[in-house]
């Protein structure tokens, strides 16, 4: 994913949930089913985006990601929360309202 494009991707009115992922990743797996029921919970009030590191490189460098998964919420192109390892949905949930 080019700089560009994620930049446009986090300008957007709408949070935007990125995860930072491997395929390899055996907590990545854990987390993917969680995000799938954040999706279906909120809908359009969110757009969820996974990122593999491996092919991404670059971009999860400039953002610091270390360990993964890692996964940030954006909201016009701003960094409104970032951690790191499995998150709960109620986490996520409560996050994204603070933003609403």
């Amino acid at each position: 994913m080019s700089k560009t494009s994620f930049k446009t991707l986090i300008a957007s009115e709408t949070p935007v949930v990125v995860d930072f992922y491997a395929d390899w990743c055996g907590p990545c797996k854990v987390f993917s089913p969680i995000l799938q029921e954040l999706k279906s919970e909120v809908g359009d009030q969110v757009q969820i985006v996974k990122i593999d590191v491996d092919k991404n490189q670059e971009l999860s460098g400039k953002l610091g990601v270390q360990s993964i998964p890692t996964v940030m919420i954006f909201q016009k192109g701003e960094l409104k929360w970032r951690a790191a390892g499995v998150q709960t949905l109620p986490t996520l949930k409560q996050q994204l309202a603070q933003l609403a």
